[in-house]
């Protein structure tokens, strides 16, 4: 093999390796964007790179199948519908004692199905890998409680913390099963 042929043969080589390399990064690329939906565009907005995000929805994925996230019994649920239903009733009279409620459910019920709930940012992440597409629904809803707690939401933006709760709450009440893949449906 001459000096030409060797050298046509690495270049060659050299492609198919770029091509096979970027052949995977795009569809793992394709598959977070799935998964996460629009929090795989919030990670990247508010990453150092494209590369940095995808790396730390990779780690949310490792950090989750590490959960022990388990069933609610038939009677669990219905104790959540229950005390949701409750809330929900009592929003007319008390709305912000209402949302103070939902955010304790949602809460709660996350801890009943295995999720951590120490932090705000970290219950974000853990449940961003099954429930992405209503966590919009609770960085709004979570927001107006903190403005809730200051007196300073109005009785329009507690309705729609109820309804943004209630998404979330869906979501994770369910059908009592854990998720191990997306569902990708939107309870809105």
């Amino acid at each position: 093999m001459s000096t030409a042929q060797t050298l046509i043969a690495i270049v060659v080589i050299l492609i198919l390796i770029a091509a096979g390399v970027w052949l995977v990064t795009r569809r793992r690329r394709r598959r977070l964007q799935e998964k996460f939906g629009p929090e795989y565009d919030r990670a990247v907005q508010s990453g150092e790179s494209r590369r940095e995000a995808e790396r730390e929805l990779q780690a949310r994925e490792k950090r989750h199948r590490d959960l022990d996230l388990k069933e609610l019994s038939p009677e669990e649920r219905d104790r959540y519908a229950t005390e949701w239903q409750g809330a929900q009733e009592r929003f007319v009279d008390h709305p912000a004692q209402s949302v103070d409620d939902a955010d304790r459910l949602v809460t709660q019920l996350m801890r009943d199905r295995g999720y951590p709930t120490d932090g705000f940012e970290q219950q974000l992440r853990d449940l961003s890998v099954e429930h992405a597409q209503t966590l919009e629904h609770y960085r709004d809803a979570h927001e107006v409680s903190l403005r809730n707690e200051n007196g300073e939401a109005t009785t329009e933006d507690l309705r729609g913390a109820m309804v943004r709760y209630r998404t979330l709450f869906d979501d994770l009440l369910g059908g009592g099963r854990p998720h191990h893949e997306s569902t990708g449906h939107d309870a809105a």
